[in-house]
């Protein structure tokens, strides 16, 4: 039931990690506070599509 998702950076848009979820239980995009290292910072990384 677990699929990949990626997640992408809501400043610099890009796809820094991948992790996986249950559709079935959240079927709304996920939202984390993560590093990214292009911008140098955490920064707010969501679900795409």
């Amino acid at each position: 039931m677990r699929e990949i998702i990626t997640l992408e950076c809501t400043e610099c848009k890009r796809r820094n990690y991948t992790t996986t979820k249950n559709k079935r239980k959240h079927p709304s995009r996920v939202e984390f506070r993560k590093y990214c290292r292009w911008c140098g910072k955490h920064t707010i990384h969501r679900e795409t599509r």
